[in-house]
């Protein structure tokens, strides 16, 4: 048996100014990961392709590994990106396989394409009509009907913070096993509805969420291969942008459609819970203050959330609005992870460890679809370290993965420890902090750019959390987004 295994990751904010040519998927080497490479990568790691490698030794099947290729999110994939990602797993699907095994995210949009999963599964399909494909989806997938259409089976993460990546792979890799082995015949049913939930609301801890994925868990438990809800990812003006569900059932459409049409109910019924109102950052701050004058000492930071520029969203990373209110307002012992400013980095390893050093910092790029220009902050302090960037998560999600910031400094202000990055990557993990020597649970602040990630690697050191709403392309001020290509109506936009 031979088994074609891949990975195709973006999360496309289409508002996002950060670039995504190859380059992004490709880390430090020139192309993305291939062949023994993307293997030794992604082996034993708590991610999907690293389950479908585990299923696949576990059947005795040939592995081919055309790509692995995964960037953090940010603006539209350049075609020629995609077209390089996608034909390495195109070739490798014509020359023969029994069955293909992919990773993707679910909420690419490149320059052609406002699907891009869908174009790379209708192009498998096209070459490979009976070949079973087995994908494995993010949550905050923006579900098309050409996914659906050339797929086997879809599986979506139940869990956000995402720490069932693993389990994910595992629930849509065992599907279609179970089809090869003639014990299953998978067939799906799935929809949608016009809502748009906020993504500060979407946290599987929490109502309506939560309740939707345990019903999905249940589902699974009386019979489904696998049950979805894709609470999507609205900064993205793309037609399908919004919740979908999808069950897949072992030959009983009938059982599948009923099931999907009880979990959008569901969702449509509890749909003001996934509504959001920012509140005026001068009242977060105030609040945050009077928290932490409750708190014990040994309490744990209050946690800051930067969520209107949030990496994992496709945020610039580099806006300075909530960060320059936590210094205007004089908070001691903070921790602020992180921004992202090259230029930045390099003026102060050009100036040493021990240095003290005035900069511009952050603002460096426009933000044209929020008619927002970058606003540089000057701040000076001491250089108080430099490393390479490089580390690997602890989990729980996506444990073993390798990270790189790039080039990184951290730059104390005598209030503020503030993490200087040269590569957008989500603040998630307690190796992050490592690697820049700090321990955010002994800090009375912890600002993050971070909306619910934050949560898997760092939830239980916070001793209370604020959200703060500043400026950026993750915004949750849906009026400050122009929707143009998104159907309507769809709430909370329109009254529904």
């Amino acid at each position: 048996m031979k088994v074609v295994i891949a990975q195709m990751k973006h999360e496309t904010n289409t508002f996002s100014p950060v670039p995504t040519p190859l380059a992004r998927f490709a880390g430090d080497a020139a192309l993305p990961l291939q062949g023994a490479d993307a293997y030794q990568a992604y082996k034993g790691t708590g991610t999907a392709i690293g389950a479908f490698i585990e299923l696949a030794e576990e059947a005795g099947a040939q592995i081919v590994l055309p790509v692995a290729a995964s960037a953090w999110p940010s603006g539209p994939v350049e075609d020629a990106a995609f077209e390089h990602i996608v034909k390495r797993i195109v070739d490798a699907v014509a020359d023969g396989c029994d069955a293909v095994l992919l990773d993707l995210h679910g909420a690419m949009v490149t320059r052609t394409y406002e699907d891009g999963e869908g174009e790379l599964l209708r192009r498998l399909r096209a070459i490979a009509p009976e070949v079973p494909i087995g994908v494995a989806l993010d949550m905050h997938t923006n579900l098309f009907p050409a996914m659906v259409d050339h797929a086997t089976v879809l599986a979506g993460y139940q869990t956000y913070p995402h720490i069932d990546m693993f389990e994910t792979g595992l629930r849509a890799g065992r599907a279609v096993f179970a089809m090869l082995a003639g014990r299953a015949r998978p067939v799906m049913a799935w929809g949608n509805r016009p809502m748009l939930p906020h993504v500060m609301r979407q946290g599987s801890d929490d109502s309506p969420n939560r309740e939707l994925q345990a019903r999905c868990k249940e589902m699974e438990l009386q019979g489904a291969l696998c049950a979805s809800v894709f609470v999507g990812f609205p900064n993205a003006d793309v037609s399908q942008a919004g919740l979908s569900a999808l069950v897949v059932t072992d030959g009983d459409e009938t059982r599948a459609r009923r099931w999907c049409d009880e979990l959008l109910d569901m969702a449509w019924a509890a749909r003001a819970g996934f509504a959001y109102e920012p509140e005026p950052l001068a009242a977060s701050l105030a609040r945050a203050q009077a928290l932490r004058a409750t708190l014990a000492d040994d309490a744990g930071p209050v946690v800051l959330l930067d969520h209107s520029d949030n990496c994992a969203s496709g945020g610039t990373m580099d806006t300075m609005t909530v960060l320059g209110a936590i210094l205007d307002a004089g908070l001691q012992d903070v921790a602020a992870f992180a921004i992202c400013d090259p230029g930045a980095v390099q003026r102060m390893m050009h100036a040493g460890i021990g240095a003290e050093i005035q900069l511009a910092l952050g603002g460096k790029l426009d933000m044209p679809a929020l008619d927002l220009g970058g606003q540089p902050r000057g701040v000076k302090g001491r250089v108080r370290l430099l490393c390479d960037g490089h580390y690997r998560n602890r989990g729980p999600m996506a444990r073993g993965e390798h990270n790189h910031m790039g080039p990184t400094a951290v730059l104390d202000t005598g209030k503020a420890e503030i993490v200087v990055v040269s590569r957008q990557v989500e603040p998630h993990d307690l190796a992050a902090f490592q690697a820049v020597g700090i321990d955010p649970a002994s800090k009375r602040f912890l600002m993050l750019k971070s909306r619910v990630h934050w949560r898997a690697g760092l939830r239980a050191l916070a001793g209370a959390v604020v959200e703060c709403a500043g400026t950026g392309v993750c915004t949750s001020d849906y009026a400050a987004l122009r929707f143009t290509r998104l159907r309507r109506p769809m709430y909370p936009l329109d009254p529904l």
